[in-house]
Protein backbone atom coordinates (compact mmCIF):
# COMPACT_ATOMS: atom_id res chain seq x y z
CA UNK A 1 0.00 0.00 0.00
CA UNK A 2 1.35 3.47 -0.89
CA UNK A 3 2.00 6.06 1.83
CA UNK A 4 -0.88 8.19 0.47
CA UNK A 5 -3.29 5.27 0.86
CA UNK A 6 -2.05 4.52 4.39
CA UNK A 7 -2.65 8.13 5.47
CA UNK A 8 -6.03 8.31 3.68
CA UNK A 9 -7.20 5.14 5.46
CA UNK A 10 -5.89 6.39 8.83
CA UNK A 11 -7.71 9.73 8.41
CA UNK A 12 -10.93 7.88 7.51
CA UNK A 13 -10.53 5.80 10.71
CA UNK A 14 -9.93 9.02 12.71
CA UNK A 15 -13.15 10.58 11.35
CA UNK A 16 -15.08 7.43 12.30
CA UNK A 17 -13.57 7.25 15.79
CA UNK A 18 -13.72 10.98 16.60
CA UNK A 19 -16.96 12.01 14.94
CA UNK A 20 -18.80 8.81 14.05
CA UNK A 21 -18.58 9.70 10.35
CA UNK A 22 -18.28 7.08 7.59
CA UNK A 23 -16.02 8.56 4.90
CA UNK A 24 -14.63 6.66 1.91
CA UNK A 25 -10.83 6.74 2.24
CA UNK A 26 -10.56 7.12 -1.56
CA UNK A 27 -12.11 10.61 -1.27
CA UNK A 28 -9.35 11.76 1.11
CA UNK A 29 -6.38 12.82 -1.02
CA UNK A 30 -3.17 13.87 0.77
CA UNK A 31 -1.11 16.54 -0.96
CA UNK A 32 2.65 17.00 -0.86
CA UNK A 33 3.37 19.59 1.81
CA UNK A 34 4.53 22.93 0.42
CA UNK A 35 8.26 23.48 0.83
CA UNK A 36 7.85 26.50 3.12
CA UNK A 37 6.09 24.34 5.74
CA UNK A 38 7.35 21.45 7.86
CA UNK A 39 5.94 18.05 6.92
CA UNK A 40 5.66 15.51 4.11
CA UNK A 41 1.94 15.26 3.44
CA UNK A 42 -0.91 17.70 3.98
CA UNK A 43 -4.58 16.98 4.66
CA UNK A 44 -7.10 19.77 4.02
CA UNK A 45 -9.64 19.52 6.87
CA UNK A 46 -12.31 21.97 5.67
CA UNK A 47 -14.49 19.15 4.21
CA UNK A 48 -14.63 17.57 7.70
CA UNK A 49 -15.95 20.60 9.64
CA UNK A 50 -19.61 19.55 9.27
CA UNK A 51 -18.69 16.26 10.98
CA UNK A 52 -16.56 17.78 13.76
CA UNK A 53 -18.73 20.88 14.30
CA UNK A 54 -15.51 22.60 15.41
CA UNK A 55 -13.11 25.24 14.06
CA UNK A 56 -10.60 24.17 11.37
CA UNK A 57 -7.60 24.40 13.75
CA UNK A 58 -9.31 22.33 16.45
CA UNK A 59 -10.44 19.70 13.91
CA UNK A 60 -6.92 19.40 12.45
CA UNK A 61 -5.42 19.15 15.95
CA UNK A 62 -7.77 16.30 16.94
CA UNK A 63 -7.14 14.34 13.74
CA UNK A 64 -3.38 14.89 14.11
CA UNK A 65 -3.42 13.63 17.73
CA UNK A 66 -5.36 10.53 16.62
CA UNK A 67 -2.86 9.79 13.80
CA UNK A 68 0.19 10.07 16.09
CA UNK A 69 -1.45 7.71 18.58
CA UNK A 70 -2.83 5.17 16.11
CA UNK A 71 -0.83 5.25 12.84
CA UNK A 72 2.78 4.05 13.07
CA UNK A 73 3.65 5.86 9.83
CA UNK A 74 3.01 9.27 11.43
CA UNK A 75 5.78 10.81 13.53
CA UNK A 76 4.55 14.36 14.22
CA UNK A 77 2.24 17.00 12.78
CA UNK A 78 1.61 20.73 12.75
CA UNK A 79 -1.50 22.74 12.02
CA UNK A 80 -1.65 25.85 9.84
CA UNK A 81 -5.26 27.07 9.87
CA UNK A 82 -7.27 24.36 8.13
CA UNK A 83 -4.24 22.41 6.92
CA UNK A 84 -2.87 19.39 8.78
CA UNK A 85 0.82 18.93 7.84
CA UNK A 86 1.99 15.40 8.64
CA UNK A 87 5.60 14.32 9.07
CA UNK A 88 6.10 10.64 8.25
CA UNK A 89 8.32 8.50 10.48
CA UNK A 90 11.70 8.58 8.59
CA UNK A 91 12.25 4.80 8.82
CA UNK A 92 8.84 4.26 7.26
CA UNK A 93 10.24 5.66 4.01
CA UNK A 94 12.60 2.68 3.81
CA UNK A 95 9.55 0.46 3.29
CA UNK A 96 8.29 2.82 0.59
CA UNK A 97 11.66 2.59 -1.20
CA UNK A 98 11.61 -1.23 -0.91
CA UNK A 99 8.09 -1.30 -2.38
CA UNK A 100 9.21 0.84 -5.33
CA UNK A 101 12.28 -1.34 -5.92
CA UNK A 102 10.25 -4.54 -5.78
CA UNK A 103 7.51 -3.34 -8.15
CA UNK A 104 8.25 -4.25 -11.77
CA UNK A 105 7.63 -1.27 -14.11
CA UNK A 106 6.81 0.92 -11.12
CA UNK A 107 4.22 3.56 -12.04
CA UNK A 108 3.02 1.69 -15.13
CA UNK A 109 -0.26 -0.22 -15.45
CA UNK A 110 -0.58 -3.17 -17.82
CA UNK A 111 -3.39 -3.52 -20.36
CA UNK A 112 -5.58 -6.62 -20.14
CA UNK A 113 -8.62 -8.01 -21.95
CA UNK A 114 -10.92 -5.50 -20.24
CA UNK A 115 -8.77 -2.47 -21.14
CA UNK A 116 -10.21 0.21 -23.41
CA UNK A 117 -8.66 0.67 -26.84
CA UNK A 118 -7.49 4.19 -27.61
CA UNK A 119 -6.39 5.15 -31.12
CA UNK A 120 -4.01 8.08 -31.50
CA UNK A 121 -3.57 9.82 -34.86
CA UNK A 122 -0.46 11.91 -35.39
CA UNK A 123 1.92 13.12 -38.13
CA UNK A 124 -0.57 13.53 -41.05
CA UNK A 125 1.97 14.65 -43.68
CA UNK A 126 1.43 15.70 -47.30
CA UNK A 127 3.39 13.75 -49.92
CA UNK A 128 4.60 16.88 -51.73
CA UNK A 129 7.33 17.91 -49.29
CA UNK A 130 9.52 16.69 -46.40
CA UNK A 131 8.46 16.67 -42.76
CA UNK A 132 9.16 20.03 -41.08
CA UNK A 133 9.53 21.53 -37.60
CA UNK A 134 5.75 21.58 -37.06
CA UNK A 135 5.61 17.85 -37.85
CA UNK A 136 8.42 17.29 -35.33
CA UNK A 137 6.29 18.71 -32.49
CA UNK A 138 3.26 16.78 -33.74
CA UNK A 139 5.11 13.46 -33.96
CA UNK A 140 6.84 13.84 -30.61
CA UNK A 141 3.59 14.74 -28.84
CA UNK A 142 1.65 11.91 -30.49
CA UNK A 143 4.29 9.27 -29.84
CA UNK A 144 4.85 10.32 -26.22
CA UNK A 145 1.09 10.37 -25.64
CA UNK A 146 0.85 6.81 -27.01
CA UNK A 147 3.39 5.64 -24.42
CA UNK A 148 1.71 7.56 -21.60
CA UNK A 149 -1.70 6.05 -22.45
CA UNK A 150 -0.16 2.56 -22.62
CA UNK A 151 1.42 3.18 -19.20
CA UNK A 152 -2.08 4.00 -17.92
CA UNK A 153 -3.33 0.54 -18.91
CA UNK A 154 -4.95 1.32 -22.27
CA UNK A 155 -4.54 -0.74 -25.40
CA UNK A 156 -3.05 1.72 -27.87
CA UNK A 157 -3.09 1.87 -31.67
CA UNK A 158 -0.78 4.49 -33.23
CA UNK A 159 -2.07 5.67 -36.57
CA UNK A 160 -1.22 8.11 -39.34
CA UNK A 161 -3.29 9.55 -42.20
CA UNK A 162 -1.17 10.47 -45.21
CA UNK A 163 -2.51 13.24 -47.44
CA UNK A 164 -1.46 11.66 -50.73
CA UNK A 165 -3.97 13.18 -53.18
CA UNK A 166 -5.04 16.60 -54.36
CA UNK A 167 -3.82 19.57 -56.34
CA UNK A 168 -0.65 20.03 -54.22
CA UNK A 169 0.51 16.53 -55.15
CA UNK A 170 -0.15 17.20 -58.84
CA UNK A 171 1.98 20.35 -58.70
CA UNK A 172 5.09 18.32 -57.76
CA UNK A 173 4.26 15.68 -60.38
CA UNK A 174 3.82 18.23 -63.16
CA UNK A 175 7.04 20.06 -62.25
CA UNK A 176 8.92 16.73 -62.32
CA UNK A 177 7.50 15.98 -65.77
CA UNK A 178 8.52 19.40 -67.10
CA UNK A 179 11.87 20.03 -65.44
CA UNK A 180 12.92 16.79 -63.78
CA UNK A 181 14.86 15.21 -66.64
CA UNK A 182 14.05 11.80 -65.18
CA UNK A 183 15.62 12.61 -61.79
CA UNK A 184 15.28 9.93 -59.08
CA UNK A 185 16.51 9.72 -55.47
CA UNK A 186 19.24 7.34 -56.70
CA UNK A 187 20.41 9.55 -59.58
CA UNK A 188 20.46 12.72 -57.44
CA UNK A 189 21.57 11.23 -54.12
CA UNK A 190 18.66 13.01 -52.44
CA UNK A 191 16.09 11.60 -50.04
CA UNK A 192 12.85 11.09 -51.96
CA UNK A 193 10.78 13.51 -49.85
CA UNK A 194 13.36 16.27 -50.35
CA UNK A 195 13.51 15.60 -54.11
CA UNK A 196 9.73 15.90 -54.46
CA UNK A 197 9.73 18.96 -52.20
CA UNK A 198 12.22 20.61 -54.56
CA UNK A 199 9.82 20.11 -57.48
CA UNK A 200 6.94 21.57 -55.45
CA UNK A 201 9.09 24.68 -54.94
CA UNK A 202 9.98 24.61 -58.65
CA UNK A 203 6.29 24.60 -59.62
CA UNK A 204 5.63 27.57 -57.33
CA UNK A 205 8.54 29.53 -58.83
CA UNK A 206 7.29 29.07 -62.43
CA UNK A 207 3.67 29.65 -61.42
CA UNK A 208 4.49 32.98 -59.75
CA UNK A 209 6.48 34.05 -62.82
CA UNK A 210 3.46 33.25 -65.04
CA UNK A 211 1.09 35.20 -62.82
CA UNK A 212 3.45 38.19 -62.77
CA UNK A 213 3.72 38.11 -66.55
CA UNK A 214 -0.08 38.00 -66.98
CA UNK A 215 -0.50 40.85 -64.47
CA UNK A 216 1.99 42.81 -66.57
CA UNK A 217 -0.41 42.40 -69.49
CA UNK A 218 -3.17 44.14 -67.53
CA UNK A 219 -4.89 41.21 -65.77
CA UNK A 220 -5.94 41.39 -62.12
CA UNK A 221 -4.07 39.04 -59.79
CA UNK A 222 -7.16 36.85 -59.38
CA UNK A 223 -7.72 36.57 -63.15
CA UNK A 224 -4.01 35.93 -63.74
CA UNK A 225 -3.99 33.08 -61.20
CA UNK A 226 -7.05 31.52 -62.85
CA UNK A 227 -5.56 31.90 -66.35
CA UNK A 228 -2.13 30.50 -65.48
CA UNK A 229 -1.43 27.70 -68.03
CA UNK A 230 0.64 25.84 -65.40
CA UNK A 231 -2.19 25.84 -62.85
CA UNK A 232 -4.64 24.72 -65.54
CA UNK A 233 -2.33 21.81 -66.38
CA UNK A 234 -2.15 20.85 -62.70
CA UNK A 235 -5.96 20.91 -62.44
CA UNK A 236 -6.21 18.78 -65.58
CA UNK A 237 -3.75 16.29 -64.07
CA UNK A 238 -5.93 16.09 -60.93
CA UNK A 239 -9.01 15.44 -63.08
CA UNK A 240 -7.14 12.63 -64.85
CA UNK A 241 -6.03 11.20 -61.49
CA UNK A 242 -9.61 11.17 -60.20
CA UNK A 243 -10.73 9.54 -63.46
CA UNK A 244 -8.14 6.79 -62.94
CA UNK A 245 -5.84 7.68 -65.87
CA UNK A 246 -3.14 4.98 -65.69
CA UNK A 247 -0.22 7.17 -66.83
CA UNK A 248 -0.97 9.76 -64.16
CA UNK A 249 -1.63 7.10 -61.50
CA UNK A 250 1.59 5.29 -62.35
CA UNK A 251 3.68 8.47 -61.98
CA UNK A 252 1.78 9.27 -58.73
CA UNK A 253 2.58 5.82 -57.28
CA UNK A 254 6.26 6.10 -58.25
CA UNK A 255 6.77 9.58 -56.81
CA UNK A 256 4.82 8.78 -53.64
CA UNK A 257 6.97 5.68 -53.09
CA UNK A 258 10.04 7.93 -53.10
CA UNK A 259 8.41 10.18 -50.51
CA UNK A 260 7.38 7.26 -48.26
CA UNK A 261 10.94 5.93 -48.23
CA UNK A 262 12.13 9.40 -47.18
CA UNK A 263 9.44 9.70 -44.50
CA UNK A 264 10.33 6.27 -43.10
CA UNK A 265 13.94 7.34 -42.72
CA UNK A 266 12.93 10.52 -40.86
CA UNK A 267 10.46 8.68 -38.61
CA UNK A 268 13.08 6.07 -37.73
CA UNK A 269 15.65 8.70 -36.86
CA UNK A 270 13.09 10.65 -34.81
CA UNK A 271 12.24 7.41 -33.00
CA UNK A 272 8.52 7.29 -33.81
CA UNK A 273 6.43 4.64 -35.53
CA UNK A 274 2.85 3.63 -36.37
CA UNK A 275 0.74 0.50 -36.07
CA UNK A 276 -1.44 1.40 -39.06
CA UNK A 277 -1.14 3.98 -41.83
CA UNK A 278 -4.19 5.18 -43.76
CA UNK A 279 -4.07 7.03 -47.08
CA UNK A 280 -6.41 9.79 -48.13
CA UNK A 281 -6.57 8.29 -51.63
CA UNK A 282 -8.25 5.24 -50.05
CA UNK A 283 -10.54 7.06 -47.60
CA UNK A 284 -12.09 9.96 -49.53
CA UNK A 285 -14.54 7.77 -51.48
CA UNK A 286 -15.53 6.01 -48.24
CA UNK A 287 -16.31 9.41 -46.73
CA UNK A 288 -18.37 10.39 -49.75
CA UNK A 289 -20.43 7.18 -49.44
CA UNK A 290 -20.98 7.83 -45.71
CA UNK A 291 -22.15 11.40 -46.40
CA UNK A 292 -24.59 10.18 -49.07
CA UNK A 293 -25.88 7.64 -46.56
CA UNK A 294 -26.39 10.53 -44.11
CA UNK A 295 -28.23 12.42 -46.86
CA UNK A 296 -30.65 9.50 -47.31
CA UNK A 297 -31.30 9.42 -43.56
CA UNK A 298 -32.01 13.16 -43.46
CA UNK A 299 -28.91 13.95 -41.41
CA UNK A 300 -27.53 16.07 -44.28
CA UNK A 301 -29.29 18.16 -46.95
CA UNK A 302 -28.63 19.04 -50.60
CA UNK A 303 -28.63 22.60 -51.96
CA UNK A 304 -29.93 23.65 -55.39
CA UNK A 305 -26.38 23.66 -56.80
CA UNK A 306 -26.13 19.93 -55.88
CA UNK A 307 -23.71 20.46 -52.97
CA UNK A 308 -24.33 18.53 -49.73
CA UNK A 309 -24.31 20.21 -46.31
CA UNK A 310 -24.90 19.50 -42.61
CA UNK A 311 -26.96 21.95 -40.56
CA UNK A 312 -25.28 22.21 -37.14
CA UNK A 313 -26.98 25.42 -35.98
CA UNK A 314 -29.01 23.51 -33.36
CA UNK A 315 -25.64 22.53 -31.83
CA UNK A 316 -24.44 26.13 -31.75
CA UNK A 317 -22.28 25.77 -34.86
CA UNK A 318 -22.75 26.60 -38.56
CA UNK A 319 -23.75 24.94 -41.80
CA UNK A 320 -20.92 22.71 -42.99
CA UNK A 321 -20.11 21.82 -46.63
CA UNK A 322 -19.42 18.08 -47.11
CA UNK A 323 -19.61 17.56 -50.89
CA UNK A 324 -19.00 20.29 -53.47
CA UNK A 325 -21.48 20.90 -56.27
CA UNK A 326 -19.32 18.79 -58.65
CA UNK A 327 -19.48 15.89 -56.15
CA UNK A 328 -15.88 16.15 -54.95
CA UNK A 329 -15.12 15.79 -51.26
CA UNK A 330 -13.64 18.23 -48.73
CA UNK A 331 -11.29 17.47 -45.80
CA UNK A 332 -14.22 16.83 -43.45
CA UNK A 333 -15.58 14.15 -45.79
CA UNK A 334 -12.17 12.47 -45.92
CA UNK A 335 -11.98 12.46 -42.10
CA UNK A 336 -15.39 10.78 -41.96
CA UNK A 337 -14.19 8.13 -44.44
CA UNK A 338 -11.02 7.53 -42.45
CA UNK A 339 -13.09 7.18 -39.26
CA UNK A 340 -15.32 4.61 -40.97
CA UNK A 341 -12.34 2.47 -42.07
CA UNK A 342 -10.70 2.71 -38.65
CA UNK A 343 -13.89 1.68 -36.91
CA UNK A 344 -14.11 -1.33 -39.21
CA UNK A 345 -10.49 -2.25 -38.41
CA UNK A 346 -10.50 -1.70 -34.62
CA UNK A 347 -13.02 -1.71 -31.72
CA UNK A 348 -12.18 1.91 -30.82
CA UNK A 349 -13.29 3.19 -27.39
CA UNK A 350 -11.51 6.54 -27.57
CA UNK A 351 -10.06 8.45 -30.54
CA UNK A 352 -7.37 11.11 -30.07
CA UNK A 353 -6.39 13.40 -32.96
CA UNK A 354 -3.04 15.18 -32.52
CA UNK A 355 -3.57 18.23 -34.72
CA UNK A 356 -2.62 21.93 -34.40
CA UNK A 357 -4.94 24.42 -32.72
CA UNK A 358 -5.85 26.07 -36.03
CA UNK A 359 -8.12 23.05 -36.55
CA UNK A 360 -10.12 23.44 -33.31
CA UNK A 361 -13.39 24.25 -35.12
CA UNK A 362 -12.89 21.40 -37.60
CA UNK A 363 -12.83 18.85 -34.78
CA UNK A 364 -15.86 20.35 -33.05
CA UNK A 365 -17.74 19.75 -36.31
CA UNK A 366 -16.23 16.30 -36.89
CA UNK A 367 -17.24 15.14 -33.38
CA UNK A 368 -20.87 16.12 -34.03
CA UNK A 369 -20.98 14.59 -37.51
CA UNK A 370 -19.46 11.28 -36.41
CA UNK A 371 -21.94 11.11 -33.54
CA UNK A 372 -24.87 11.78 -35.90
CA UNK A 373 -23.55 9.11 -38.29
CA UNK A 374 -23.53 6.51 -35.51
CA UNK A 375 -19.89 6.25 -34.37
CA UNK A 376 -20.18 5.60 -30.63
CA UNK A 377 -16.89 7.37 -29.81
CA UNK A 378 -17.64 10.32 -32.10
CA UNK A 379 -18.98 12.85 -29.62
CA UNK A 380 -16.22 12.07 -27.13
CA UNK A 381 -13.32 12.22 -29.59
CA UNK A 382 -10.34 14.12 -28.24
CA UNK A 383 -8.69 16.83 -30.29
CA UNK A 384 -5.23 17.03 -28.71
CA UNK A 385 -4.73 20.62 -29.82
CA UNK A 386 -1.23 22.09 -29.72
CA UNK A 387 0.35 25.45 -30.53
CA UNK A 388 2.82 26.58 -33.15
CA UNK A 389 6.55 25.98 -32.83
CA UNK A 390 9.10 28.34 -34.36
CA UNK A 391 12.85 28.93 -34.34
CA UNK A 392 14.48 32.17 -33.21
CA UNK A 393 15.13 34.38 -36.23
CA UNK A 394 18.32 33.52 -38.04
CA UNK A 395 19.23 30.51 -35.90
CA UNK A 396 19.04 28.04 -38.75
CA UNK A 397 18.79 28.19 -42.52
CA UNK A 398 16.10 26.06 -44.13
CA UNK A 399 16.17 24.53 -47.57
CA UNK A 400 13.21 26.55 -48.85
CA UNK A 401 13.94 29.65 -46.82
CA UNK A 402 10.57 29.46 -45.08
CA UNK A 403 10.17 26.05 -43.43
CA UNK A 404 12.74 24.14 -41.38
CA UNK A 405 13.03 20.52 -42.51
CA UNK A 406 13.00 17.88 -39.79
CA UNK A 407 16.10 16.22 -41.24
CA UNK A 408 18.05 19.49 -41.26
CA UNK A 409 16.97 20.19 -37.70
CA UNK A 410 18.11 16.75 -36.47
CA UNK A 411 21.47 17.17 -38.26
CA UNK A 412 21.90 20.54 -36.57
CA UNK A 413 21.02 19.11 -33.14
CA UNK A 414 23.46 16.19 -33.36
CA UNK A 415 26.28 18.43 -34.65
CA UNK A 416 25.65 21.01 -31.91
CA UNK A 417 25.58 18.26 -29.26
CA UNK A 418 28.93 16.97 -30.51
CA UNK A 419 30.54 20.43 -30.53
CA UNK A 420 29.31 21.32 -27.03
CA UNK A 421 30.19 17.90 -25.58
CA UNK A 422 33.72 18.15 -26.99
CA UNK A 423 34.16 21.69 -25.62
CA UNK A 424 33.14 20.44 -22.16
CA UNK A 425 35.43 17.39 -22.44
CA UNK A 426 32.56 14.93 -22.14
CA UNK A 427 33.74 12.83 -25.10
CA UNK A 428 37.45 12.72 -24.19
CA UNK A 429 37.55 9.01 -23.37
CA UNK A 430 35.28 7.90 -26.23
CA UNK A 431 36.07 6.21 -29.53
CA UNK A 432 34.68 7.94 -32.65
CA UNK A 433 31.80 5.43 -32.76
CA UNK A 434 30.96 6.04 -29.09
CA UNK A 435 31.21 9.82 -29.57
CA UNK A 436 28.86 9.68 -32.58
CA UNK A 437 26.36 7.52 -30.70
CA UNK A 438 26.40 9.69 -27.58
CA UNK A 439 26.10 12.89 -29.67
CA UNK A 440 23.04 11.44 -31.41
CA UNK A 441 21.43 10.46 -28.09
CA UNK A 442 22.15 13.90 -26.58
CA UNK A 443 21.16 15.90 -29.68
CA UNK A 444 17.85 14.13 -30.27
CA UNK A 445 17.16 13.95 -26.53
CA UNK A 446 17.65 17.72 -26.30
CA UNK A 447 15.27 18.31 -29.21
CA UNK A 448 12.55 16.03 -27.82
CA UNK A 449 12.79 17.23 -24.25
CA UNK A 450 12.78 20.95 -25.12
CA UNK A 451 9.61 20.49 -27.17
CA UNK A 452 7.83 18.12 -24.77
CA UNK A 453 8.50 20.08 -21.56
CA UNK A 454 6.27 22.92 -22.81
CA UNK A 455 2.51 22.79 -22.23
CA UNK A 456 1.27 21.45 -25.61
CA UNK A 457 -1.44 24.12 -25.87
CA UNK A 458 1.11 26.94 -25.89
CA UNK A 459 2.98 28.36 -28.86
CA UNK A 460 6.72 27.95 -28.39
CA UNK A 461 10.10 28.99 -29.75
CA UNK A 462 12.59 26.15 -30.10
CA UNK A 463 16.16 27.29 -29.49
CA UNK A 464 18.68 24.58 -30.55
CA UNK A 465 21.64 25.95 -28.57
CA UNK A 466 19.62 26.57 -25.41
CA UNK A 467 18.17 23.04 -25.55
CA UNK A 468 21.65 21.43 -25.38
CA UNK A 469 22.71 23.21 -22.20
CA UNK A 470 24.04 20.64 -19.70
CA UNK A 471 22.52 22.66 -16.85
CA UNK A 472 18.93 23.68 -16.19
CA UNK A 473 15.66 22.20 -17.41
CA UNK A 474 17.05 20.37 -20.46
CA UNK A 475 17.29 16.85 -21.82
CA UNK A 476 21.10 16.70 -21.58
CA UNK A 477 21.00 17.70 -17.88
CA UNK A 478 18.66 14.78 -17.15
CA UNK A 479 20.66 12.40 -19.37
CA UNK A 480 23.91 13.44 -17.69
CA UNK A 481 22.46 12.80 -14.22
CA UNK A 482 21.30 9.34 -15.32
CA UNK A 483 24.79 8.56 -16.70
CA UNK A 484 26.33 9.85 -13.45
CA UNK A 485 24.16 7.40 -11.44
CA UNK A 486 25.18 4.51 -13.71
CA UNK A 487 28.83 5.46 -13.22
CA UNK A 488 28.40 5.28 -9.42
CA UNK A 489 26.71 1.87 -9.72
CA UNK A 490 29.47 0.54 -11.99
CA UNK A 491 32.16 1.65 -9.51
CA UNK A 492 30.24 0.01 -6.65
CA UNK A 493 29.94 -3.23 -8.62
CA UNK A 494 33.65 -3.15 -9.51
CA UNK A 495 34.50 -2.80 -5.80
CA UNK A 496 31.92 -5.45 -4.82
CA UNK A 497 29.98 -2.96 -2.68
CA UNK A 498 26.61 -4.38 -1.64
CA UNK A 499 23.24 -2.63 -1.89
CA UNK A 500 21.80 -4.76 0.92
CA UNK A 501 21.31 -2.92 4.22
CA UNK A 502 19.74 -3.40 7.65
CA UNK A 503 16.80 -1.02 8.18
CA UNK A 504 17.59 -0.85 11.89
CA UNK A 505 20.88 0.90 11.13
CA UNK A 506 19.52 3.47 8.67
CA UNK A 507 17.43 6.58 9.28
CA UNK A 508 16.99 8.62 6.08
CA UNK A 509 17.88 12.31 6.34
CA UNK A 510 15.61 15.08 5.07
CA UNK A 511 17.10 15.10 1.56
CA UNK A 512 16.81 11.31 1.25
CA UNK A 513 13.20 11.38 2.48
CA UNK A 514 12.42 14.09 -0.07
CA UNK A 515 13.89 11.92 -2.87
CA UNK A 516 11.91 8.83 -1.82
CA UNK A 517 8.73 10.90 -1.60
CA UNK A 518 9.34 12.23 -5.10
CA UNK A 519 9.82 8.66 -6.35
CA UNK A 520 6.55 7.71 -4.64
CA UNK A 521 4.79 10.50 -6.60
CA UNK A 522 5.63 8.90 -9.97
CA UNK A 523 2.51 6.71 -10.42
CA UNK A 524 0.20 9.67 -9.68
CA UNK A 525 2.12 11.79 -12.21
CA UNK A 526 1.76 9.12 -14.91
CA UNK A 527 -1.95 8.90 -14.12
CA UNK A 528 -2.40 12.69 -14.31
CA UNK A 529 -0.41 12.93 -17.57
CA UNK A 530 -2.79 10.33 -19.07
CA UNK A 531 -5.93 12.11 -17.83
CA UNK A 532 -4.79 15.54 -19.03
CA UNK A 533 -2.90 14.37 -22.16
CA UNK A 534 0.25 16.18 -21.04
CA UNK A 535 3.77 14.87 -21.70
CA UNK A 536 4.96 18.16 -20.14
CA UNK A 537 4.02 16.83 -16.68
CA UNK A 538 6.34 13.84 -17.14
CA UNK A 539 9.16 16.00 -18.53
CA UNK A 540 9.08 18.44 -15.65
CA UNK A 541 8.79 15.62 -13.10
CA UNK A 542 11.99 14.09 -14.50
CA UNK A 543 13.75 17.45 -14.19
CA UNK A 544 12.63 18.02 -10.59
CA UNK A 545 13.70 14.48 -9.65
CA UNK A 546 17.24 14.82 -11.08
CA UNK A 547 17.61 18.33 -9.66
CA UNK A 548 16.80 16.90 -6.22
CA UNK A 549 19.19 13.98 -6.75
CA UNK A 550 22.05 16.27 -7.79
CA UNK A 551 21.64 18.28 -4.58
CA UNK A 552 21.76 15.01 -2.60
CA UNK A 553 24.81 13.83 -4.58
CA UNK A 554 26.56 17.14 -3.89
CA UNK A 555 25.77 17.14 -0.14
CA UNK A 556 26.38 13.51 0.81
CA UNK A 557 28.99 10.83 0.11
CA UNK A 558 27.82 7.60 -1.46
CA UNK A 559 30.79 5.33 -2.17
CA UNK A 560 32.98 7.04 0.47
CA UNK A 561 30.34 6.75 3.20
CA UNK A 562 31.92 4.75 6.07
CA UNK A 563 28.69 3.31 7.51
CA UNK A 564 28.17 0.26 5.26
CA UNK A 565 24.38 0.19 5.79
CA UNK A 566 24.00 3.88 4.95
CA UNK A 567 26.28 3.42 1.91
CA UNK A 568 24.20 0.46 0.69
CA UNK A 569 20.98 2.44 1.26
CA UNK A 570 22.29 5.39 -0.78
CA UNK A 571 23.33 3.07 -3.58
CA UNK A 572 19.89 1.49 -3.55
CA UNK A 573 18.26 4.93 -3.57
CA UNK A 574 20.50 6.03 -6.46
CA UNK A 575 19.62 2.95 -8.50
CA UNK A 576 15.89 3.55 -7.96
CA UNK A 577 16.20 7.20 -8.97
CA UNK A 578 18.01 6.10 -12.15
CA UNK A 579 15.33 3.51 -12.95
CA UNK A 580 12.57 6.09 -12.48
CA UNK A 581 14.38 8.67 -14.62
CA UNK A 582 14.74 6.04 -17.36
CA UNK A 583 11.01 5.21 -17.21
CA UNK A 584 10.03 8.88 -17.29
CA UNK A 585 12.28 9.57 -20.28
CA UNK A 586 10.97 6.42 -22.01
CA UNK A 587 7.48 7.92 -21.76
CA UNK A 588 8.85 10.91 -23.69
CA UNK A 589 10.53 8.70 -26.30
CA UNK A 590 13.98 9.83 -25.10
CA UNK A 591 16.99 7.54 -24.79
CA UNK A 592 19.32 7.82 -21.78
CA UNK A 593 23.03 6.95 -22.17
CA UNK A 594 24.86 4.61 -19.80
CA UNK A 595 28.01 6.73 -20.19
CA UNK A 596 28.40 10.42 -20.93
Amino acid sequence: MSIDNIISSAVAEALKSLYGADVDAATIVPQTTKKEFEGNLTIVVFPFLKMSKKAPEATAQEIGDYLVANCEAVKTFNVIKGFLNITIEPKFWLGVLKHIEDTADYGFKKADDSSQLVMIEYSSPNTNKPLHLGHVRNNLLGYSLSRIMAANGYKVVKTNIVNDRGIHICKSMLAWQKWGNGATPESTGKKGDHLIGDFYVEFDKHYKAEVKELEGKGMSKEDAEAASPLMQEAREMLRKWEAGDEDVRSLWRTMNSWVYAGFDETYKRLGVDFDKIYYESETYLEGKAKVLEGLEKGIMYRKDDNSVWADLTADGLDHKLLLRSDGTSVYMTQDIGTAKLRYQDYPIDKMIYVVGNEQNYHFQVLALLLDKLGFKWGKDLVHFSYGMVELPEGKMKSREGTVVDADDLMDEMVNTAKEMSMQLGKLNDCTKEEADKISTIIGLGALKYFILKVDPRKNMTFNPKESIDFNGNTGPFIQYTYARIQSVLRKAAADSISETFDNANVEPNEKEVSLIQRLADFPALVDEAGRTYSPALIANYAYELVKEYNQFYHDYSILREENTDVRAFRLSLSRTVGDTVRRAMWLLGIEVPERM
